[in-house]
């Protein structure tokens, strides 16, 4: 009988009087090895370091959503653009076929906003596949993991002094 090895990667393996205190591991080869193991996979992914479930012939990255957040706010500049427009304020991203509107500044920010959550629902009910919208997985994965003062900071490009 062929055994398995369903956890590999052994990261850290600390030694007190000769007796192993800890290991941490960082790749699991089955859903079945991460499901057992699911604090552990959490905690090490908590740390920052690489981090891994394998399903078959798919790998997927498990990554701290506020690392990730941080990191697609540095790599991914607003370019938000604004426009006075009929004794009011228009904001809108390049690219993206949303806007927002308002009196003044904030409220047009405000709106925006909304309408980029209104997108990434959108995007993940029935836009994913679409030819056109395919390439925005990163702007979504953006808006979902901020709030909203984290996006409107994003927006004004007050993000990047957080992120450093």
């Amino acid at each position: 009988m062929r055994e398995h090895n369903y956890v590999r990667g052994v990261l850290t393996v600390r030694k007190k009087a000769g007796t192993v205190v800890s290991v941490t591991t960082r790749h699991f080869d089955s859903y079945t090895a991460a499901r057992t193991n699911f604090r552990a996979l959490l905690d090490v992914a908590h740390t920052g370091r690489v981090t891994t479930v394998e399903r078959g012939r798919e790998r997927y990255a498990v990554v701290d959503g506020d690392v990730l957040r941080a990191q697609l706010a540095a790599l991914l500049p607003s370019r938000a653009v604004v426009a006075a427009e009929g004794g009011g304020w228009a904001a809108f991203l390049p690219g993206l076929p949303l806007s927002g509107e308002g009196d003044d500044l904030d409220a047009a920010f405000d709106d925006l906003i909304e309408a980029l959550r209104e997108y990434a629902v959108d995007w993940n009910e029935r836009l994913l596949n679409a030819p056109n919208h395919r390439g925005n997985w990163a702007i979504v994965n953006l808006i979902e993991l901020s709030d909203d003062a984290e996006l409107k900071a994003w927006l004004l490009n007050d993000d990047l002094s957080a992120a450093q």
